[in-house]
């Protein structure tokens, strides 16, 4: 009974199918956003030398003999980079400062004179209230840039501690601040394309350089002779 009721059952053909893996189409994976944001055209790269910051020029190129910047976060090499930034502006000033407060004395009556290495204790005896601004106006200007640049110390200080950053003494920069861009343009000078910004950003580092380099010998100079840089100049011809 049994097979005569099979002879009766409607076959139907059975489809296997066999999967391959070349008929498997793997999604696309989106790429992962960058660990850090783009600022300026910069994406900070860990494994470069400088996290890729510019400032590099033939025929120096990648110089750190010392090795500062050796193995160090990122956000201590942006630590450093403002440093540095900061500190050329700051002597690029002073050369300028040097060489024209010497030969051209329009302020305070003419009664400001000789090496600049003496002319902000002339300026603090001669106009006090003068000096007292000067002071309040420095010290507004760095909380300005400090408040623009750095996160609050507080903040600053949890997150060294946690990521063992030692020797920043509570200091570290935001994240999507670029080190030097404090925003101040006014002539619009800041270029708006990554590459010309980089270019901009070397040839300002490389000035500051030279200006360190030089304002520090125009001060031990006038600390060793007690005289002007072109007085001085002037003996040895």
């Amino acid at each position: 009974m049994a097979c005569s009721a099979a002879a009766f059952t409607p076959s139907y053909p059975v489809k296997t199918t066999s999967l391959k893996m070349a008929d498997v189409v793997e999604m696309e994976e989106e790429p992962a956003p960058p660990a850090f944001p783009t600022i300026n055209g910069w994406t900070a790269d860990p494994d470069a030398f400088c996290a890729g910051l510019p400032g590099a020029l033939a025929p120096m190129g990648n110089f750190d003999p010392l090795g500062f910047t050796k193995e160090l976060s990122v956000e201590e090499i942006k630590r450093y980079r403002e440093a540095e930034v900061t500190h050329g502006r700051v002597s690029m000033l002073a050369v300028v400062g040097y060489l024209v407060g010497e030969n051209f004395n329009p302020l305070f009556n003419g009664l400001v004179t000789g090496p600049a290495n003496t002319h902000l204790a002339q300026v603090q005896s001669i106009a006090p209230f003068f000096f007292a601004w000067l002071t309040m106006s420095i010290a507004t200007a760095e909380l300005g840039r400090a408040k623009i640049g750095w996160e609050d110390p507080i903040k600053a200080m949890g997150y060294n501690s946690e990521n063992e950053v030692k020797g920043a003494f509570g200091a570290l920069l935001r994240d999507k601040y670029y080190p030097g861009d404090i925003g101040f343009d006014p002539l619009g000078l800041k270029p708006t394309g990554a590459a010309e910004f980089a270019e901009m950003q070397t040839k300002e580092l490389q000035n500051g350089r030279l200006a360190m380099l030089a304002a520090m010998g125009m001060i031990v100079q006038e600390q060793i002779t007690h005289d002007t840089i072109f007085g001085t100049l002037k003996t040895l011809f």
